[in-house]
């Protein structure tokens, strides 16, 4: 059994927004060696979020829109956690709607996506350094 650790650095300069990780998960397999197996990839961070979906900019739209809906940045006074100091009482919940982590399978070294399956890395309290983990288990 072999295991791979890999940490990405990103900085979205908004303060919402998506962007696809599938090639730096990929590579990260590629350095590993595994050829059987499952990569987790996990933001480490409590505002944002990973997850599998379609790479089309509407979808992303439709999804940051709808999830301003759920949790709304404005007006902030209606949470409870802002009275701690913070602003971003929102971007908590919009990381639990989206969810925590990923675990995809690898076969033959390569990510076992569907068709239109891509890894995504979800920001709802940027504009700072974040970290992403990947890792991957596998022969």
């Amino acid at each position: 059994m072999k295991a791979h650790t890999k940490y990405l650095q990103l900085h979205l300069q908004e303060r919402w927004g998506f962007r696809n990780i599938t090639p730096e998960v990929q590579a990260a397999v590629d350095e590993s060696g595994v050829q059987e197996g499952m990569v987790l990839v996990n933001p480490m961070h409590i505002t944002a979020s990973v997850f599998i979906n379609d790479d089309e900019s509407g979808l992303h739209q439709d999804f940051l829109v709808w999830l301003d809906k759920l949790a709304p940045y404005i007006p902030t006074d209606h949470y409870k956690h802002h009275r701690t100091g913070e602003d971003n009482a929102d971007a908590h919940l919009k990381r639990q709607i989206m969810g925590r982590e990923t675990v995809v399978a690898i076969t033959k070294g390569r990510l076992d996506l569907g068709t239109w399956e891509q890894i995504f890395y979800g920001e709802f309290d940027g504009c700072r350094n974040k970290r992403i983990l990947i890792k991957i288990l596998g022969v």
